[in-house]
């Protein structure tokens, strides 16, 4: 382990967590790890970081503070593998060993940052650092769309005109589909009737050289009455979808004829003023047609 000196670990304390790390690690010359790959490494810079959070926080002066740490780091290689028996005393040795480094008083809080963390987790420790992890590590590359560039304010629309506007949008396009389900229904009943009148001809009944005439006249009066069946159900469907249209123009016409009025702009001069004057009238004289209808 590289001999950190005061000024190391004080600095390490007063940066960001992640700037933090990385100072440390460079003090103790680690050469650059994958965090994500070389998880063990990971963990084990965060729990020399942290001992240097928990010195700091005790009050310890910066010469005791890089003294915690080489201790720390000591105290995992010394008891890798072994029970924790074992790491009791290791622990036990270390701390009077350190006595003449440390004052009594954080020697102590260093015995209890030890037992409270490293012993009361000492297996998670064992199996983390301890032994080879095998590590299955899926990297997915995501691709992040930002929002678009709003338009200039100037571009932008009073919430009543921007609704107005897109409930004729709607009524349009509802409109639209329902032309394009009417023809998709006429042709949907002529492949329907064909496929009937193929049937009756196909009948067994139908397969004689020669037809008696009232056999013809069954022939086409079953041919009529198809014709007319699909018919009767095609006029049926354009009927209500007539009605449908309709319904959908009239409510477009309601709407054109109780737009609302967008915020003036302020206006300067006479002829801004006529302008604005003669859009409150037009304005006026729909709303007054909308109430007669």
């Amino acid at each position: 382990m590289a001999l950190l000196t005061p000024q190391g670990v004080k600095k390490v304390f007063q940066l960001q967590k992640p700037e933090g790390r990385e100072h440390l690690r460079r003090l103790l010359n680690w050469e650059e790890f994958d965090e994500l790959r070389d998880s063990r490494r990971s963990i084990l810079l965060d729990t020399l970081y942290e001992s240097i959070i928990f010195a700091v926080g005790k009050g310890f002066p910066w010469v005791e503070v890089a003294q915690v740490v080489k201790f720390t780091e000591e105290l995992l290689k010394e008891t890798k593998g072994c029970s924790i028996t074992e790491a009791v005393t290791i622990l036990g040795n270390k701390l009077r060993d350190y006595q003449g480094q440390l004052n009594t008083t954080h020697l102590l809080a260093q015995c209890d940052y030890f037992h409270n963390t490293f012993i009361r987790h000492y297996k998670l420790y064992q199996y983390v650092l301890g032994q080879d992890q095998d590590v299955k590590l899926t990297v997915t590359h995501l691709e992040v769309y930002v929002p678009p560039q709003p338009l200039p304010l100037a571009a932008g629309k009073d919430q009543a005109v921007w609704k107005h506007e897109q409930r004729v949008v709607e009524l349009s396009a509802a409109e639209v589909q329902k032309r394009a389900y009417m023809l998709q229904l006429k042709e949907a009943l002529q492949l329907e009737q064909q496929r009937l009148l193929q049937e009756m001809l196909g009948a067994p009944r139908w397969q004689h050289q020669v037809l008696k005439r009232e056999e013809l006249e069954n022939l086409i009066s079953e041919a009529i009455h198809i014709q007319i069946e699909c018919l009767k159900e095609l006029l049926q469907y354009e009927i209500q979808i007539t009605f449908d249209i309709l319904d959908l123009k009239l409510q477009k016409k309601t709407l054109n004829l109780n737009a609302p009025t967008p915020s003036p702009l302020p206006v300067t001069g006479q002829s801004g003023q006529d302008e604005a004057l003669n859009l409150y009238k037009a304005n006026k004289g729909r709303k007054a047609k909308a109430k007669k209808m």
